[in-house]
Formats: C-alpha cells, sequence, structure tokens
C-alpha cells in the first residue's frame, strides 16, 4: 500500500513540475542566468573555482528571483524523480527517509550506525564520515537527491564502494578521479567490492553539486 502511495506521490510531482515548467515563458534574465550558470561550470572545470561558484549563485540567484514558476517546477521534478527512486531501490520500508527544503548533515564525529537510507533537499550540505559507522548489514545504499549540494564523503578503502553520481552542473570528484562541468555522470566502482565484508552503494543527483568523496 505504502508503495503504490509513494508511486502515485512521485507521477503527482512530476505532472504538477512538467505543467508548471510547459507554462514558463524564458526570459532575457532567464537566459542570462542559464549562461552565467555555464560560465561558471566551465570556471570551475578550468580551475576557478572561487569564480566559478560566484558566477552560479549569481546564476540560481536570478533565477530564483524572476522565475518563481521554473524554480518550483525544477523542485517538484525533482522531489517526484525522488520518491520513484526510493520506491524502487528500497523495496522494504525500513529504512531511513528524509525530506527537507534545507538541510545540513553531519555523521562521523562519533560512532553511528549506518542504514539504508534516501535524503532529498533543495540546499543541502552534507558530511559523512563512515570511519566510525557501525553497519547495520552487509549491503547498504544511500539515495542522495535535490537540487543544490556540498556533500563531501569520507570511506575508509576496505569498504567495497559502488557509486553512481549524476550532476547537471557542478563536479563530482572519487579518490583520484574527477569530472566536472555540464550533464556530468559518474559510475564508480572499488576493486574490492565484491569481495569486501561491508559494501556501500551511492545513488547521487543533484542539479547543481559539488560532491567529493575520499577513500582513505
Amino acid at each position: 500500500m505504502n508503495r503504490k502511495r509513494n508511486r502515485n506521490i512521485a507521477l503527482v510531482l512530476i505532472g504538477a513540475g512538467l505543467f508548471l515548467l510547459a507554462d514558463n515563458h524564458l526570459g532575457f534574465f532567464t537566459v542570462l542566468a542559464l549562461f552565467l550558470l555555464l560560465l561558471g561550470v566551465y570556471k570551475v572545470r578550468s580551475g576557478a573555482e572561487r569564480k566559478g561558484y560566484i558566477m552560479m549563485v549569481i546564476g540560481l540567484l536570478l533565477l530564483a528571483g524572476g522565475n518563481f514558476t521554473l524554480i518550483l517546477a525544477i523542485i517538484l521534478i525533482s522531489l517526484g524523480f525522488f520518491y520513484n527512486k526510493s520506491r524502487k531501490i528500497h523495496r522494504s520500508e525500513q529504512h531511513y527517509r528524509k525530506q527537507s527544503v534545507i538541510d545540513s548533515i553531519r555523521w562521523g564525529r562519533e560512532p553511528w550506525v549506518l542504514r539504508n537510507m534516501s535524503i532529498w533537499n533543495v540546499l543541502g550540505e552534507l558530511q559523512m564520515d563512515l570511519t566510525y559507522a557501525i553497519h547495520e548489514q552487509k549491503e547498504t545504499t544511500i539515495i542522495l537527491q535535490g537540487v543544490i549540494a556540498d556533500i563531501d564523503l569520507i570511506v575508509p578503502e576496505d569498504v567495497g564502494l559502488s557509486v553512481t553520481a549524476s550532476v547537471l552542473f557542478g563536479q563530482t570528484s572519487i579518490g583520484y578521479d574527477k569530472e566536472a562541468g555540464v550533464l556530468n555522470k559518474m559510475v564508480w566502482q572499488s576493486p574490492n567490492y565484491w569481495t569486501a565484508d561491508r559494501q556501500v552503494k551511492l545513488e547521487i543527483s543533484y542539479i547543481v553539486a559539488d560532491i567529493d568523496i575520499k577513500i582513505v
């Protein structure tokens, strides 16, 4: 019953978002905002990260200021896809799920329980250190999704790690591998994933994000 309800919620959210998006007319400030976002991504990719992120923030502010309908549409569509993915991956109801507009999560300064989880936010900061994590099961699946995020993860090298990260604008860094720009997707798996005693699978998807995953 809950899975069917979540599917219906996902369809309603995506439908509402697409309706608002179709009804929205792009103007000068929208084009300027998108240009600044693209230029910001280029700057980040070129090494001028500070200038790049400033341009991206200005672009997002322009979008938010003159295109409330567009922003709302993006949020609804993102939340709809989140519900749909969470329903498909976490078939059991025994998992941690959280949705928020603005959130800051910091786990790892002391022992904590790592379980299957789904987290969505409009603007989020996530710092997660798995060094002191207590794993509930052999394989843990974590879904991180939303609009804008700054994500820093620390994963011990003896933990098997599998990552699928999609970012529309921004960069993803896993170990020594790095992807930055527009529409970048990284699929990464540690060599010991299938032989490790503990496995963590990450599904990450954001509109704008800076993702940094360190293997220690």
